[in-house]
């Protein structure tokens, strides 16, 4: 009987899913998914990111399984996309990472647990996972012994071994495109050097002939997804990048993971045509639209060249699912956070689109073709997915043009029928025409659901913009540090100006001492009669320039340091999972021998050895080059501060020793107790060795690392000149 029961209950679920062809395109390429039942204007996918499965936090499965289950079995995706970090590959306390088969397990027994309210028979059809960078921790071979995403991930269990993939969902006359791919390093370094996508030559030659399906079919919607967001994907051998792939098929959203909430919410970034080389983005639109006055709605009118970048969150610390719909090529999403417990409905509103995250050019266009495109502008469309009946539908429009929110149109939604449908979609006919505005910010839409138990359930309230103008959105100082700056591009010039900095720091003042030892004397140069803070500065500045090359040993240490780090390998290490494997990394990279499994691999992990490269100089060495200037400053005013007021040459405290106690008492509490800068300055120097330290701990910990053979020169060189300094510059 209970045979006869699950057999049931496979076949009710099945008969709920697309029907997959099991056919290739006819371009042959990807596979082509019948999505059977209404409504038929609209399909919906699922994306899930950034799970972080660990041992260490068995929540997260829990939560995924007691969530995402029954939200997949309310929603009935067509596809469930899961885009990188699958487990978290850290050890408790963050410092080792490294690939855990327990953890891979793990993932493997939550996502069929999950996959069970979506009939499992056919689960290898919607769920699409693909590799993050901590999926990818010191695997040397992609398919060797440490790589447990090929043995244990959905993609491999389906025969999808392949860095890019794609699928077609066709509904109708409409074909929506989904391509995903893998660009995680070949080889795969153990973090914290594993943070950039590191996309090759052949990978966006595949993307491009992926893309290209369906490109003489206008109601193609095409989406690419990937882990990594644009800022963190690095150019390839031939300076190509992911963004001109897009550009050039027209791409409606690239959806991606690897940012997590904390950086913020607004995650997203909006890219046009642009051949310049972009170091950073100021804010979340790229440029402007460029074809405003274009009124040509022919049907072989070109497609305009941008897209969006949709990063979506983490589940990992967030708990957050994303719902995106494509309705009559119109592209919206919904972000779910199940911090606060599952959810009974969800309601995702299809059209109008949220004027902050549509289209810059194409939606224009639309506006303007309106008449030639159909009727997908003659009503508000909305899906609501609940667990229960719901009995109304409602939405209101408010016009916020007096500052004040009116409500100008509240009408009742009926709900499209048909059978077999795989969700609810609701509609309202309204005077679109009326919401035309210059304004993208002056309406705002709201949807509510009223279920049979008396529960209402809002929509996000969003602005909308019939015209197709686009509300101006503008980053946080951290969304704008993750998103707005291309890192990969920005590592090998900070580098260079870092260290250029420095080296003039110290050979500066060396040439101005020896040069003005032998023409002035050193009273002449010095500025006199400061007044300003100002001038006082000047003058500490300057006075450092004189004294610094004065304490031969720190100033020489610090130089000869610095052509260490320019020269020579800064640590060795344990890169890939097999412990036996040591490396050696320097500013250009890692250093990897010769092995069998990895022939002449050579200055692997640029530019992610920049988390490690920029931090040490910027926050060590220039702070201690700094700080030791200061310490020469200190101990010199000081000491002209002290004789003044003593009325004594400078060597008066120490010549006679049979001095009253008196006088002996004076000098001593002045160098005691009178000092307060000298105080502030070693409580720099405190902070600089506890983040050096902090740093070295970290790095010792990652890699495997005994810091007295394989780091001496980076761990040890940094603590023992500010030490030295601090101990040269303690005596008036």
């Amino acid at each position: 009987m209970a045979v006869l029961e699950w057999a049931f209950l496979l076949l009710v679920a099945a008969a709920m899913l697309p029907l997959t062809t099991g056919e290739d395109s006819p371009t042959g390429r990807g596979r082509v998914i019948e999505v059977e039942g209404g409504p038929k204007s609209v399909v919906w996918v699922v994306q899930l990111s950034d799970l972080h499965i660990s041992v260490h936090h068995p929540e997260r499965a829990y939560d995924l399984q007691r969530y995402v289950g029954p939200a997949l079995a309310m929603i009935n995706p067509s596809l469930v996309l899961i885009t990188g970090d699958l487990t978290d590959g850290k050890s408790k306390d963050l410092l080792t990472m490294k690939l855990d088969e327990v953890e891979w397990k793990e993932y493997q027994n939550v996502v069929k647990t999950v996959g069970l309210g979506r009939a499992m028979i056919i689960l290898k059809d919607i769920f699409y996972d693909l590799r993050g960078n901590h999926d990818c921790f010191g695997v040397p071979k992609a398919g060797g012994a440490y790589d447990y995403y090929h043995k244990c991930s959905i993609n491999a269990r389906t025969g999808r071994n392949g860095n890019v993939l794609s699928v077609t969902l066709q509904n109708g006359r409409w074909r929506h495109l989904f391509v995903g791919f893998d660009s995680t390093m070949e080889t795969s370094l153990r973090g914290p050097t594993n943070v950039f996508g590191h996309p090759t030559d052949q990978l966006l030659a595949e993307i491009d002939f992926e893309l290209s399906q369906w490109d003489a079919e206008l109601s193609a919607t095409k989406v690419s997804f990937g882990h990594f967001p644009l800022s963190f994907s690095a150019l390839t051998d031939t300076g190509k990048s992911l963004k001109d792939v897009f550009l050039k098929h027209s791409l409606s959203v690239y959806l991606c993971g690897h940012l997590h909430t904390k950086f913020g919410k607004n995650l997203k970034r909006h890219h046009q045509l642009d051949h310049l080389v972009n170091y950073y983005q100021l804010n979340i639109h790229q440029g402007f639209p460029s074809n405003k006055d274009d009124q040509n709605c022919s049907s072989k009118s070109i497609s305009p060249n941008e897209f969006w970048e949709w990063e979506m969150g983490d589940w990992r610390w967030s708990r957050t699912m994303r719902v995106l719909a494509i309705d009559y090529g119109h592209v919206s999403y919904v972000d779910i956070d199940f911090r606060l417990g599952s959810k009974d409905t969800i309601i995702l509103p299809t059209f109008p689109l949220d004027s902050r995250f549509m289209q810059r050019i194409s939606s224009i266009h639309d506006f303007k073709c309106q008449p030639e495109r159909g009727s997908s502008y003659e009503l508000v469309r909305t899906l609501v997915f609940s667990k229960q009946k719901i009995v109304l539908v409602s939405v209101k429009v408010y016009d916020t043009h007096y500052g004040t929110p009116n409500i100008v149109l509240d009408s009742s939604m009926e709900r499209i029928e048909g059978n077999g449908t795989r969700g609810d979609l609701y509609v309202a006919p309204w005077n679109w025409r009326a919401f035309a505005d210059p304004s993208p910010s002056r309406y705002w839409l709201q949807i509510e659901a009223l279920d049979n138990f008396g529960k209402t359930s809002y929509s996000e309230l969003r602005p909308f913009s019939i015209n197709g103008l686009t509300a101006q959105v503008s980053w946080t100082w951290k969304e704008f540090f993750v998103m707005g700056i291309q890192w990969p591009l920005i590592y090998h010039p900070a580098f260079w100006a870092v260290l250029s900095f420095m080296f003039l720091l110290l050979v500066v003042p060396q040439v101005i001492f020896l040069y003005c030892n032998k023409l002035f004397p050193y009273e002449y140069v010095r500025p006199t009669n400061a007044t300003s803070i100002k001038e006082h500065l000047v003058d500490a500045g300057l006075l450092a320039l004189m004294e610094f090359p004065r304490m031969t040993v720190v100033w020489l240490g610090l130089l000869l340091y610095l052509l260490y780090l320019l020269y020579f390998p800064w640590f060795f290490g344990h890169v890939f999972g097999e412990v036996n494997t040591k490396a050696s990394m320097s500013y250009q990279g890692w250093s990897v021998p010769e092995s069998n499994n990895n022939p002449n691999l050579h200055y692997l992990g640029v530019p992610d050895i920049m988390v490690v490269v920029l931090p040490h100089l910027c926050f060590v060495v220039l702070p201690t080059i700094l700080v030791v200037g200061a310490m020469v400053v200190e101990r010199i005013t000081y000491r002209k501060y002290f004789l003044s007021l003593s009325g004594k040459k400078d060597d008066d405290c120490s010549r006679d020793k049979n001095r009253q106690a008196k006088n002996v008492t004076s000098c001593y509490s002045h160098r005691m107790y009178g000092r307060w800068p000298r105080k502030l300055l070693l409580l720099v120097t405190a902070l600089i060795l506890w983040k050096h330290l902090k740093n070295c701990r970290a790095l010792v910990r990652a890699y495997d690392m005994n810091p007295f053979i394989d780091s001496p020169a980076y761990c040890f060189v940094i603590p023992v000149l500010l030490i030295y300094a601090a101990y040269k510059t303690s005596a008036v």
